[in-house]
């Protein structure tokens, strides 16, 4: 208790400050052994805390109530906090982006001999010279402007509201606080239940969430009812995941808690009243937002090369123009104009059009991608492409549809069935409660609806609903008013806890020790091809009886299983052949468990034989992880600062790095590559950490931009060479 009100004291302190988990308390950029935390350890230890004790507990330490806050008190909060909001990296103001679009070291060089022929009266040379420069940077900043205005636009939001319960000033019905949180938590006092803006939620608030919700904000269960939340987001992991009311486990991690939410991640299935631990920059969400736009971004390999061969052609005239100088005065004695004469091989050495060429010539890339329903934020960008050596991706929603769908129908040893997944299909049709996600994989398989004749054939008799406790749900079918069917699917433990027989060759088999041993090896075999496994089983009963209840569900047969798995985008196997063949090296940066990653990797052709977890890498110091770069192409089970670790150790052994992600897990990793790519449907700080963003899923897009990236590359060093030779030649003679 000490510890937890220890904590919310220097919440309270560092909120007031202003700096509670901003930009000073972000970690270093550097890594070392252990250091690869995924928020500030204030936050994790704080969040760990208020999870792992009781309710009254994580109630008292935020000075809240169980029916929640007053208005006053909420007000006030909300003027202390501030409001529910993560701040997202602003847009340049134009003179900012117009000045970041002039400087480097060849306009700044132009621009000098440019006044230089000004103060001398040479005016064909200074309109010359400056109308490159200003040509150069206007196309540059007309170009990103219109790119940035498109990634606004795919950012615009709409204004969300989440329904708080707040303490009644008036004699409002008492019955509310009973009916979110129970009759444990209940004081007597009024509640009301409102909806309130996002923005005005503040810790220590009660939120009611529900089916299709999105979490506004970190918070602790108070009380579920089959709670099902999608944190793909943020943890990379594709299949929702189960949230209860318990206590914390000590040994987990912050993101494996199962009763605390995450704002940024929504729910599945059920229902929830959750306590308001942190909100807008404070969350975890917007921890890791901040990071991703806290640290300017280093240069790019493209502008190392610019910059690099700006410096060389202005290294070359610093030695040229003084020794001209020195000989033709010394030789002539007439040093005015050995020093025009000195100017003109000044301007003679430089290439004018180079700025204006590379400018061009990028923007030209940028408009045929665009064609390609391809955003294009830096133009930059375009040659990185081109140049890049190593793609790292991460799996769910980039590779992969980020949906589940049913892979396999099996029967009990691992052939495929067609009558398992009829029987499947007749249990998902027919059920009343919450179609999940795996429901709907089923129900998809359309085909099935016409050739079963449900309306014909089949008649709903009865119902066992689904509960946790059971794992498994049932429903009773009449097929042809002849009998009735019980059909029942569940986890594979649980059916086989209410199964006495397995089907064999259409034979009814008694499920002896030998034949439970093969089902259990067929189960394990589809899990570790990282399939989710759902097992079926039913029995005939009479047709004169009209109620079930959880006590029929006995003596059943099994009759097999569906498997369900993630599926990778169709482009997504095309595309990294495409990319290998030009000699691009894709690396698979996930979140998710390594053996739906295998099975992924093998769909689009990744060799994954051996997977680095992130566990592993964090017990590793730079060479360990260098040396587990060059050796493996797959690494699962990573936090967000494993993925931007990942990424910077590639760049620091001079690879060009691109990176593809769409999840505010991947944020910093984005932001850490040289070309930092998204998609579409990204959360919005992925979109604002890439250079790029795909509009369309189609993964080929990739293929194009290396393309297009080399020919920019190719026309730049074309005039390079054609003008540095020539230019040279002219001065020499």
């Amino acid at each position: 208790m000490s510890l937890l009100n220890a904590w919310f004291n220097a919440f309270l302190r560092s909120r007031r400050a202003g700096n509670l988990f901003g930009r000073r308390a972000m970690p270093e950029a550097g890594y070392g052994r252990g250091s690869t935390q995924a928020a500030p350890a204030t936050l994790t230890a704080g969040l760990l805390a208020l999870a792992q004790g009781s309710d009254a507990d994580a109630l008292a330490t935020l000075q809240s109530h169980v029916d929640g806050l007053s208005p006053h008190e909420a007000e006030e909060r909300l003027q202390r906090f501030g409001p529910n909001e993560v701040d997202h990296e602003k847009p340049l103001p134009w003179w900012r982006h117009l000045w970041q679009c002039y400087r480097n070291p060849f306009n700044l060089l132009l621009t000098v001999l440019a006044a230089v022929s000004w103060l001398t009266e040479d005016a064909k040379a200074t309109v010359v010279i400056g109308a490159m420069v200003v040509l150069s940077t206007l196309i540059r900043f007309v170009q990103e402007g219109r790119s940035n205005r498109a990634a606004e636009r795919l950012k615009a939001l709409v204004g969300n509201t989440a329904r708080v319960l707040r303490r009644a000033a008036g004699t409002e019905a008492a019955e509310v606080a009973d009916q979110y949180f129970g009759a444990q938590l209940h004081s007597r006092r009024p509640a009301r239940l409102l909806d309130l803006p996002i923005r005005d939620l503040v810790p220590g608030d009660h939120i009611v969430l529900s089916a299709g919700d999105m979490i506004p904000a970190d918070c602790r269960v108070l009380a579920a009812k089959d709670l099902f939340v999608a944190q793909a987001a943020m943890t990379g992991e594709s299949l929702p995941v189960e949230k209860f009311v318990q206590a914390g486990n000590a040994e987990a991690g912050l993101m494996e808690q199962a009763n605390l939410l995450f704002m940024g991640t929504n729910v599945v299935s059920g229902t929830a009243t959750a306590l308001v631990l942190a909100t807008g920059n404070t969350s975890y969400f917007g921890t890791l937002a901040q990071r991703s736009s806290a640290s300017d971004r280093a240069p790019t390999a493209f502008q190392a090369g610019v910059n690099s061969v700006s410096w060389l052609l202005i290294r070359f005239a610093l030695v040229m123009v003084p020794f001209v100088l020195l000989v033709n005065g010394w030789t002539k004695g007439d040093w005015t104009e050995a020093f025009l004469f000195a100017l003109s091989v000044a301007v003679g050495l430089t290439p004018e059009m180079l700025p204006m060429i590379v400018t061009s010539t990028l923007a030209k890339g940028a408009v045929l991608l665009s064609r390609r329903k391809v955003i294009v934020k830096r133009l930059d960008a375009i040659q990185n492409f081109g140049a890049m050596e190593v793609l790292c991706t991460d799996k769910t929603g980039t590779l992969t549809q980020d949906k589940i769908a049913l892979e396999r129908h099996t029967d009990v040893f691992g052939q495929d069935s067609e009558d398992v997944l009829t029987f499947a299909y007749l249990n998902s049709h027919f059920q009343t409660g919450l179609i999940n996600l795996l429901d709907r994989a089923v129900l998809e398989h359309v085909e099935l609806q016409s050739s079963l004749r449900l309306s014909q054939d089949y008649r709903k008799v009865d119902e066992i609903p689904f509960d946790f406790e059971r794992r498994r749900m049932s429903v009773v079918v009449s097929e042809r008013e002849d009998h009735h069917e019980l059909i029942c699917k569940g986890a594979v433990e649980e059916m086989l806890a209410v199964c006495s027989t397995v089907r064999e060759n259409g034979q009814d088999m008694p499920l002896d020790e030998q034949r439970l041993a093969r089902v259990r090896q067929t189960t394990e075999e589809l899990n570790e091809q990282g399939l989710r496994v759902v097992a079926v089983a039913m029995k005939e009963t009479a047709a004169s009886q009209s109620v079930y209840t959880q006590a029929d569900e006995c003596e059943l047969t099994l009759v097999g299983y569906v498997a369900f798995l993630d599926p990778p985008k169709e482009s997504a196997a095309h595309a990294l052949q495409a990319l290998a063949a030009h000699g691009v090296e894709v690396k698979v940066f996930t979140g998710d468990n390594e053996l739906v990653t295998a099975r992924v990797c093998a769909q689009v052709g990744l060799d994954a034989d051996t997977i680095v977890t992130g566990p592993q890498i964090e017990r590793m110091d730079d060479a360990a992880v260098a040396r587990a770069l060059q050796e493996h192409r797959v690494f699962a089970r990573l936090t967000p600062l494993h993925k931007e670790r990942l990424v910077r150790e590639l760049r620091a052994q001079g690879k060009v790095v691109g990176f593809l992600g769409d999840g505010i897990n991947d944020a910093p990793a984005l932001r850490a590559a040289d070309i930092g790519i998204s998609v579409d449907s990204a959360v919005d700080i992925a979109k604002e950490a890439a250079d790029i963003i795909l509009l369309e899923k189609n993964l080929m897009v990739l293929e194009e931009g290396v393309i297009q990236g080399r020919r920019t590359f190719s026309n730049m060093l074309k005039y390079i060479r054609m003008t540095a030779s020539s230019n040279f030649g002219n001065v020499f003679s």
